[in-house]
């Protein structure tokens, strides 16, 4: 299997033009997907994916290509990114013909895979992304509008957009630390190159995210592109366990930023961006201030004069937010992030205090044990919307409930499976137990919050 990969990894290697063309064709079918259905009027309730373009291209990009790009993360590393992005080949294609300046300071800061994911969720909330195709034009185009100005301002043919701001590069780094596979890079093998007095210098890898090939221990950084498959005969596509990249290489590289992103993005901002339009409390919360606000005289908050960029406002389909649902849908998000994230930190925190004391790069190596529940539970709620566009071409759904059960289960196990071996390198025995407890608290509080959406409410 091994040698199969490794002959994979170096077909891509040889193969980059057709690669490139096939990029190409992905951003023609991206751009007529996100471009025609905008200037198309809206479509009816009766319209459904076969014969209608709008509702077909809504099915195409949250039916199918962000959940099961999320997926493909955890099979397959971001094979996605490397090979398939329109947004990626656009920001390195503009860079190659750019100005190529350096890198700015604050594009390297840390804190932008969580801010830009944070920001791009609640805002799409806002405007609906999921149902309206300007909406999806708005945000998804504005991201690609966004990849190509800095690929032509910054770097030669690299993608510092997706290597600093991208909005979904933390999500997709932090599922592909779970793939079964990467590019194992023998440092002996390239020490050895080194040594030996080479008649044809060795070119450089163009390694258009940017990664230290050299040192790089991980796959979460490396768009599985194939360009560096065999690099001084070092480079490898290789299998390795699934528990490789979370348990051991994050004990080192692990950090304050990832674990905001787990434990107040992907298991915040995200599952509020779920909830609140189905939850009940949303309901009555936005009563209970109605009511105060009409008592006292106070409407301009239920004024629906918004603009459709800014809060929903489709009145021909009686779709329409007021200011009043706007503000409450983000303190809606915002608030279960700031609960969900809080409540999960003491858990860890807890775990890690017992399995032998306080130690802040603990805590961050043990939040990396929810990855795969975190990752789990966008994949459930992202094909949410699957599931209801497919009911409605009247495909039968009535095992979907099960499913989503046993996948939810599985990504506990694996969670847990992640967190005990965490654990495990710190202490052993009853602390060890103690520890567990707390962490199997936290994903009880997280299986909660599903609980709520897919079977409670």
């Amino acid at each position: 299997m091994n040698t199969l990969l490794a002959r994979s990894g170096d077909w891509l290697r040889d193969n980059g033009h057709w690669i490139r063309r096939l990029q190409w064709v992905v951003v023609l079918v991206y751009a007529f997907l996100l471009i025609v259905p905008a200037v198309m009027p809206l479509p009816p309730d009766s319209a459904r994916m076969l014969d209608n373009l709008t509702v077909f291209a809504q099915f195409v990009f949250w039916g199918i290509w962000w959940p099961f790009v999320l997926l493909s993360m955890v099979l397959f590393g971001r094979l996605w990114c490397g090979v398939l992005c329109p947004e990626g080949a656009l920001s390195e294609w503009a860079a190659r013909k750019g100005m190529g300046r350096t890198i700015p300071r604050w594009m390297r800061w840390g804190g932008w895979p969580f801010v830009a994911f944070a920001l791009t969720t609640i805002y799409g909330q806002m405007v609906s992304v999921y149902q309206y195709p300007k909406a999806a034009l708005l945000v998804l185009g504005g991201s690609t509008v966004a990849a190509v100005a800095v690929g032509v301002v910054y770097t030669r043919g690299k993608r510092a957009w997706c290597r600093y701001l991208c909005p979904v590069n933390g999500v997709f780094g932090l599922l592909s630390k779970l793939a079964p596979m990467h590019y194992r890079v023998e440092e002996a093998a390239w020490r050895a190159s080194l040594d030996k007095r080479q008649v044809i210098r060795i070119q450089a890898v163009d390694c258009a995210p940017l990664q230290p090939i050299r040192s790089m221990k991980g796959g979460s950084g490396c768009h599985m592109c194939g360009r560096c498959s065999s690099h001084r005969d070092a480079v490898t596509l290789s299998l390795r366990s699934p528990s490789h990249e979370v348990v051991e290489v994050a004990e080192r590289e692990a950090d304050g930023w990832q674990t905001l992103l787990i434990l107040f993005g992907l298991l915040g901002v995200a599952i509020g961006a779920f909830h609140w339009s189905v939850s009940p409390w949303f309901v009555a919360l936005k009563q209970t201030v109605a009511e105060w606000l009409i008592e006292r005289d106070i409407l301009w908050p239920l004024d629906t004069d918004a603009p459709w960029w800014l809060f929903t406002h489709y009145p021909e389909l009686n779709d329409v937010f007021s200011w009043l649902d706007g503000s409450l849908l983000i303190g809606y998000i915002l608030a279960t992030a700031l609960v969900m994230g809080s409540v999960l930190s003491l858990l860890l925190a807890g775990a890690v205090a017992v399995a032998g004391g306080w130690q802040r790069r603990r805590f961050h190596h043990l939040a990396q044990g929810l990855i795969p529940l975190a990752g789990c539970g966008v994949f459930l709620g992202l094909s949410a919307l699957t599931v209801t566009l497919v009911k409605a071409e009247g495909v039968p759904v009535h095992w979907v409930n099960d499913a989503r059960l046993v996948l939810l289960g599985s990504a506990n196990l694996w969670s847990l499976w992640l967190a005990g071996r965490i654990v495990a390198r710190w202490t052993r025995g009853l602390r060890w137990v103690l520890a567990m407890l707390a962490f199997v608290a936290a994903l009880a509080w997280v299986d909660a919050a599903w609980g709520y959406m897919f079977w409670w409410w």
